[in-house]
């Protein structure tokens, strides 16, 4: 007999398979991998599900990951003329056995009869589960002696035993204890893999090309942006941190990456859900080749990678870029609510006035002459500055992005100013309900506490009427919307500046 050791539930016995003959192993030369993610950058953590596959308690945690795997390997095969049956091992755990494609590159008449994915892996439990009502041996360790305990297997649970020995029934615990069984019951695998039954024209050799899709595959962009010191300037690295859960290793893969939101089926408990995007690899100093594709963007690297089975890792998407030019803006922005149900807002009280903070955003345009020029596939964008004084760079804020196509402005958010503050100030209010007119004067202030003079943007929403008019204004402003106004003022170190205007409402 062979020994199992129970402790653990880890077997110690080499299992081959009984069509070992006929399985397909896996060509390192012909894998490539496309990885599809519907992860919000914003809230993913890869961590949460790394726990829950080392746990083990769920065996579907894969299911659960927000995204999913294409992949498409070549084998040389033998077959012989007529039917035959091939198991072609080294398939992902998690396959979706309704995804698969096959195709005989060598003879495009092969077809397949009939398909089926066999998961039942060989585990200690399941060799016990086979040898129900089947003779065992069980050797204990004891303190003074081994002991050897030989019998009918009844029941293997709750970590024990129950043999039906000669001198009766025998409870053997199994921690501490070794089972050997005479034989390798059929049926179990080592591995996850298709079987398929085909039916061929042509005895020999064939090239045939598997496609299937995995669960347990996912990705999110990250990318680091570090300002000069002055805020004009800006040098950007782009990564991608990919998840594999599958089950499996890649390895010597060809990689890919689709950057654009793919419409799915939902299924009605998903199992792979929405957001489509490609997988991208250990980026080499020239980055991924980028083209349109469809209405996406394919990137291609050109070079192959492993993709270690559960494992995460940190992926060059591009090449850093270096010195394009940025814009740092202080926007002056109260909030005041929109609309009165269809009517003019007559209420002297409704206007928003007070101090309010000045928000915080670095712009740039992602154009080829600003040394960028690339679609980039959402993610955040995590914002640094040098300290002078050592050296390092400290975190002063970070941002989320949308797909962005090339020859668009990238606008962050980072936070608040400290040292400039604004304050709105309702100095006169008038309404004539006989003539349908309002008319309403604002005082903004801003206030500079920096040794450097600061550029504010102010934006006013008109909320009170639709039909407006600003006949007097102390700075020019510009008319963004049709409620929406916005001033661009220069405030002088220590110092303040201040916009007056008056607009008249009518209905």
């Amino acid at each position: 007999m062979q020994p199992l050791s129970s402790r653990w539930l880890t077997a110690t016995l080499a299992i081959s398979l009984a069509a070992a003959a006929n399985a397909v192993p896996a060509d390192p030369d012909s894998v490539s991998i496309t990885v599809y993610s519907s992860a919000d950058p914003a809230g993913f953590d890869p961590q949460r599900y790394i726990a829950q596959q080392r746990s083990g308690y769920d065996p579907n945690f894969a299911w659960g990951v927000p995204g999913f795997g294409v992949v498409k390997t070549e084998r040389t095969i033998p077959l012989a003329a007529g039917t035959s049956e091939v198991i072609f091992t080294d398939v992902a755990a998690f396959i979706d056995p309704t995804s698969v494609g096959f195709s005989d590159l060598t003879d495009p008449t092969t077809a397949v009869l009939e398909q089926s994915f066999r998961f039942d892996l060989v585990s200690p439990s399941k060799l016990l589960d086979r040898y129900l009502d089947r003779e065992v041996e069980v050797m204990r360790t004891g303190p003074q002696k081994d002991e050897v305990v030989r019998g009918t297997l009844l029941s293997a649970n709750q970590s024990q035993l129950v043999l039906q020995t000669d001198s009766g029934v025998r409870l053997v615990p199994m921690e501490g204890s070794q089972v050997s069984l005479p034989e390798l019951p059929g049926g179990l695998l080592t591995k996850p893999a298709l079987v398929w039954r085909l039916q061929a024209a042509k005895a020999g050799d064939h090239r045939i090309r598997a496609t299937y899709q995995t669960g347990g595959m996912t990705w999110r962009s990250d990318y680091n942006l570090v300002l000069s010191p002055d805020d004009s300037a800006g040098d950007l690295t782009a990564w991608v941190s990919l998840m594999n859960l599958s089950g499996i290793s890649f390895e010597n893969a060809n990689l890919k990456l689709i950057a654009g939101d793919v419409q799915r089926v939902q299924p009605q408990q998903p199992m792979m859900r929405g957001r489509a995007l490609q997988a991208m690899a250990d980026g080499a100093v020239a980055g991924f080749e980028e083209q349109a594709f469809f209405e996406y963007h394919l990137y291609t690297l050109p070079r192959r990678t492993d993709l270690p089975a559960n494992s995460t890792q940190q992926l060059t998407l591009f090449p850093p870029v270096s010195g394009f030019t940025v814009e740092k803006e202080l926007l002056y922005a109260p909030t005041i609510a929109m609309g009165g149900w269809g009517q003019p807002m007559t209420e002297r009280g409704v206007a928003p006035s007070g101090e309010g903070k000045l928000q915080v955003f670095v712009n740039f345009q992602n154009k080829a002459e600003n040394r960028l020029g690339m679609p980039l596939p959402a993610g955040k964008v995590r914002v640094f500055k040098q300290d002078p004084k050592d050296g390092t760079l400290e975190f002063i804020g970070e941002d989320m992005i949308d797909h962005t196509p090339r020859n668009e402005t990238i606008r962050l958010r980072l936070g608040e100013a400290f040292d400039v503050v604004g304050e709105r100030k309702v100095v006169d209010f008038a309404v004539d309900t006989s003539r349908k007119t309002m008319s309403e004067t604002i005082e903004i202030e801003l206030r500079n506490q920096k040794d450097a003079a600061q550029n504010v943007v102010v934006r006013e929403r008109l909320y009170r009427w639709r039909n407006w008019t600003i006949p007097d204004s102390n700075t020019p402003y510009s008319k963004l919307d049709a409620s929406t106004v916005q001033w661009t003022v220069d405030v002088p170190p220590e110092g303040r500046s201040v916009i007056r205007y008056r607009v008249n409402y009518s209905w």
